[in-house]
């Protein structure tokens, strides 16, 4: 229960206390200041309490945006300010020094706007949600009030807040096509009270069904499959409006949302390349599949890393970063750049299409042919960003990226050993080594013969040359380049051995290795991203570390038949599944129990 103390005398006709009661508040009335400490005190510390002037006029979706977003410990709005139990300190403060500051007995003007002033010289970071053609305000006479009352009638709130549910920054495809009508779905969800959650796995499951009908091998399947994964796209959106329509934003939300995404994708890909061996022409399109999410994968950590190596950079400026701003006050351009990079609307939108029109294998070709040109494209300007801006990078952005590259024992002794050494090296030696040793391994598993002791020496060349890449902290202008070289040589390297195994289940072996490291990765972002930190070491250990699986998989290349190193891959992708997921899903769970803040993960970039 949140509790909201309405401070001042009451308002005859107002329809503040019901306002209030309809967004789940119990009230509480006080007379002056001294009672609304009183009432203040006497709220237990683990509920939401709001100090609202009895005189406010204003929208009920402005008094939602104000009073009940769970993402902030402080908000306010004119005329009221709330605290979650992170924020009641400070709140119980700036009540105690206004009031033994004499702000008076009768509250002549408002005491919320007195207690966020005294909050904001207390240093305090209070949240002031943007509001737009929203009404908030506490009027002073009654004229003051026919107008603010006058201007609650000319907006719509219920408009407005369908609008606000929708990102205001979205592909071309899921901003015409989608969110038109997916809006009023989440909020059909939201007075049924469904929660976000199970939208996302209602577009989960829907996905999964989807992936079924494309491993059938037929056309109608190929058609259902289609069909159904637009379906499930648009469940997709729907949560995230769902949760910005009804403000249910939390930790496990915004790691499910993330996290199903790829899944579906992923699983998607799987039914396809089953699909094709039980067609007609028994086509294997499995190295496809997995080069697919090899790539796809990548372009994410690409984002990934850039966004953390530049999140809290100072001094960030960029003639490239003027040119793209100039570009985006163009309105044609603004589209053709979003659609240009193959976001999560138009790939799937592509994805569905080709499925239900053509087969696996041309679906896959269009995907990869598509996603290269993208991933060229972001990464080429996010290269000339960094190289012409002058940004000073933090430490913490240098610890990100360290934890992005999953570093294992291995690694981490050879950077040991070359800390001194690597300081004395250029700016830009930790990507190009990364990259070389990258390109290393995965070109002499593909040039020699499967099975030979080439590809472990290679390996161990990589494991040394990762070690050197993240000797020094990671605050080179190129540095954020080192995780994606990483992922891309350990998934490479993975894909190529079983391609050479040339045995029946060896690429979906592989398939199943890369999902389950991938699932790893990407939890490692959200965790960064929820300012939870990276996974335990303990976690890294375990599993190796990227050089360490490297080493591993050629070891076994090498020492096993091809039949048997199918074998071993299957084990070791169900051992790490296992293992990430449980770790995930225990942190996850508790971080949501123990009451981490709530954020809201806006998904994929354009």
């Amino acid at each position: 229960m949140s509790t909201a103390i309405l401070t001042g005398q009451p308002v005859p006709g107002s329809s503040i206390e019901a306002d209030l009661r309809s967004l789940g508040f119990d009230l509480r009335i006080a007379t002056d200041a001294a009672e609304a400490e009183t009432l203040l005190a006497e709220v237990p510390g683990d509920e939401r309490v709001a100090l609202v002037d009895a005189r406010f006029v204003g929208h009920v979706h402005a008094l939602r945006l104000g009073l009940t977003d769970p993402r902030f410990p402080l908000a306010a709005i004119p005329g009221a300010v709330t605290a979650q139990p992170a924020g009641r300190q400070a709140l119980t403060r700036a009540m105690a020094r206004e009031n033994s500051a004499g702000g008076g007995t009768t509250l002549v003007d408002s005491l919320a706007d007195r207690i966020l002033s005294a909050l904001d010289t207390d240093g305090t970071d209070v949240h002031r949600p943007e509001l737009g053609s929203l009404v908030a305000a506490v009027p002073a006479d009654p004229q003051a009030r026919n107008e603010a009352r006058q201007a609650v009638a000319d907006v719509d709130d219920e408009a407005v807040r369908l609008k606000s549910a929708v990102k205001s920054r979205d592909g071309f495809f899921t901003t015409y096509c989608i969110s038109p009508y997916s809006r009023y779905i989440a909020r059909w969800c939201a007075r049924r009270g469904l929660t976000p959650n199970q939208v996302t796995t209602a577009s989960l499951l829907t996905a999964l069904i989807a992936a079924a009908c494309a491993a059938t091998g037929t056309r109608g399947g190929f058609v259902a499959a289609g069909v159904l994964l637009i379906a499930s796209f648009v469940l997709d959106c729907t949560d995230g409006q769902l949760a910005r329509y009804s403000l249910q934003y939390s930790t496990l939300g915004a790691w499910l949302d993330a996290t199903f995404d790829r899944a579906k994708e992923y699983a998607y890909y799987a039914g396809l390349a089953l699909g094709a061996a039980r067609s007609g022409g028994h086509d294997d399109v499995w190295a496809l599949a997995l080069g697919a999410m090899v790539l796809q994968t990548c372009r994410h950590v690409v984002d990934f890393s850039f966004n953390e190596a530049n999140h809290d950079a100072t001094a960030n400026t960029s003639p490239t970063a003027a040119l793209s701003d100039k570009l985006d006050s163009v309105g044609w351009t603004v589209w053709v750049r979003r659609m240009i990079v193959l976001p999560i609307g138009e790939r799937w939108a592509m994805i569905a299409v080709l499925t239900a029109v053509t087969t696996p294998r041309i679906t896959f070709y269009a995907l990869l042919i598509g996603c290269a040109f993208a991933a060229t494209y972001t990464t080429a300007g996010r290269v000339l960003r960094s190289l012409t801006r002058k940004a000073r990078r933090t430490d913490r952005a240098a610890g990100a990226l360290a934890d992005l590259a999953d570093s294992g024992p291995l690694a981490q002794g050879f950077a040991e050993a070359f800390k001194k050494a690597a300081r004395k090296l250029p700016g830009f030696t930790a990507p190009v080594v990364a990259l070389l040793g990258g390109l290393t391994v995965v070109l002499t598993a593909a040039l020699t013969d499967f099975g030979g002791p080439w590809p472990i020496v290679a390996a161990l060349g990589y494991a040394l040359t990762s070690g050197l890449a993240v000797a020094r902290p990671l605050k080179g202008a190129l540095d954020w380049l080192v995780p994606p070289f990483l992922r891309a040589a350990e998934y490479g390297t993975v894909l190529v051995l079983a391609a050479r195994a040339d045995v029946n289940g060896a690429l979906p072996a592989a398939f199943g290795l890369v999902a389950a490291v991938a699932y790893h990765h990407y939890d490692t972002v959200y965790r960064i991203r929820g300012d939870a930190g990276a996974p335990p070491a303990w976690l890294v250990r375990s599993i190796g570390g990227h050089e360490g699986r490297t080493l591993l998989v050629t070891v076994l290349a090498a020492l096993l038949t091809a039949s048997q190193f199918t074998v071993a891959l299957t084990a070791l992708a169900v051992a790490v599944a296992l293992v990430v997921l449980v770790e995930s899903i225990r942190f996850w769970v508790g971080a949501h129990k123990g009451g981490a803040p709530a954020v809201h993960d806006e998904g994929e970039t354009a």
